[in-house]
């Protein structure tokens, strides 16, 4: 399978270029040439397969060039095996709504699933190849954990995190900060999580200084990470036996959310994708109306999706324009000039998959407290507002995905029901352990010169 820049398709990449890349030289996002578009026969012959067999007949569509299926298996079988659910996802129900459990990974969030095959792909590609890896990722707080956690201790591979300081929880803060390992480096920016983001493009787009390091990412943006999340639809699929399913998606960079359209167009079943948002509603305004301008980021009970720019709805802008990339370079200037407004024809193609909705703070309380005294079950915030979105649009036989255990967002889950979850045992430690994080301030070139000195 070869790829191309959502920015300029003319020339095309094998999938170790892309993987390894993670952004387009140009500022793109890479994205296949063509796609597998799976029969009804052929489906039917993926449904009982356990979850990491699935895994590896989807994945093996996009990088066949890359890893034997034989190795892939292997290395898909690596990567699950810290989860504490056999099948690695779990579907479960509040009422009619189901629930997609995707946060029984190692930093209990949907961000395992994809970062844990992420790093095994890592140490494969170093095992053959004669070189170093420097990672640089921003988070908006569960993918740096789930990063530093499937990179930690690799050879070969140095991690660089970039948080927004005092805009995460203090959980998802200690999961990250309090790793022991040489390999990690952890930095708090003093501003939001779309200034991490940006710091992380633009050291990207200066070539002489990420090919100097040899620069990786590992963000929403890798597409890595995007097939093996797209692996779960098709598992939820599977699992509910339905003609057709529809998925509310907690979202913030439009990452997850857009795996469940790779899946639909690769013949998956899927009605509708809900774009569940909190105030930072930015998706909400540009799937309902067209209006992708943005606003001032607000800080939330649900810090994952306090975002204002998503950097995977460039893949989506690329596919309603018919693959142009001229027309998709254009737009994306408009968004940087932040002045860019859906035209009507392409808001109707979008609207033919996508619906959103938004919850406030208030709302994502009451959610979480309905949801507890009607079915004794605590959400988190980000799962609290995919069941709202499901809600407020009377889809009430969808599955929502649950993106992280409560246990990360106390004080929400306190606001709301006056009680926590506690993190499970085996991650206790990070509550008492000493943290260790640099602070440093928004600006490109501090951050260049502080990943130059570690490296």
């Amino acid at each position: 399978m070869k790829y191309v820049s959502t920015r300029d398709n003319s020339n095309e990449y094998n999938f170790e270029e892309v993987f390894i890349k993670g952004l387009a030289d140009d500022g793109g996002l890479y994205v296949p040439t063509s796609l597998k578009k799976y029969t009804h026969k052929e489906l039917l012959d993926l449904k009982n397969l356990n979850y990491n067999e699935l895994s590896t007949e989807i994945i093996n569509q996009f990088l066949s060039d890359f890893i034997s299926k034989e190795e892939l298996l292997s290395l898909v079988k690596k990567s699950y095996s810290t989860f504490r659910e056999k099948e690695v996802v779990k579907i479960s129900s509040i009422g009619k709504l189901k629930l997609l459990e995707l946060f029984h990974g190692p930093t209990l969030a949907f961000k395992d699933v994809a970062m844990q095959f992420i790093g095994n792909l890592y140490e494969y590609y170093l095992s053959k190849n004669d070189k170093k890896i420097n990672i640089v990722v921003a988070t908006s707080g569960d993918t740096g954990a789930a990063a530093i956690d499937a990179i930690k201790g690799k050879s070969n591979l140095n991690i660089f995190v970039l948080h927004p300081n005092n805009r995460i929880s203090p959980v998802q803060r200690k999961l990250m900060t309090t790793v022991e390992e040489k390999n990690v480096f952890n930095i708090a920016i003093d501003g939001n999580f779309d200034d991490c983001q940006n710091i992380v493009k633009s050291m990207f787009s200066d070539l002489e200084f990420s090919k100097s390091i040899n620069m990786s990412g590992v963000n929403s943006i890798n597409w890595a990470r995007i097939i093996a999340q797209a692996v779960y639809y098709f598992y939820a699929y599977f699992k509910l036996g339905k003609e057709t399913v529809s998925f509310s998606v907690p979202t913030g960079n439009f990452g997850d959310v857009f795996a469940g359209y790779l899946a639909k167009i690769m013949g998956l079943p899927i009605d509708k994708l809900i774009v569940a948002t909190n105030e930072n509603d930015i998706l909400h305004r540009a799937i309902s109306k067209g209006d992708y301008i943005s606003r001032e980021v607000k800080e939330t009970l649900s810090p994952s999706m306090d975002i204002q720019l998503a950097s995977n709805f460039e893949r989506l802008i690329y596919y309603i324009n018919n693959s142009d990339s001229k027309i998709t370079l254009d737009i994306m200037k408009k968004i940087k000039q932040n002045s860019y407004q859906i035209e009507k024809n392409n808001l109707d193609i979008i609207q033919k998959d996508f619906l959103s909705e938004s919850c406030n703070e208030q709302e994502t309380l009451d959610i979480i407290k309905k949801n507890y005294e009607e079915n004794n079950i605590i959400l988190d915030p980000h799962t609290a507002v995919g069941v709202g979105a499901a809600k407020k649009l009377s889809f009430n036989d969808c599955v929502v995905l649950s993106t992280a255990h409560p246990c990360k967002f106390p004080d929400a889950t306190n606001n709301a029901i006056n009680k926590n979850k506690k993190l499970p045992r085996e991650l206790q430690h990070v509550l008492d352990k000493n943290e260790n994080f640099q602070v440093l301030k928004n600006n490109v070139e501090d951050i260049k010169k502080f990943v130059k000195s570690k490296v």
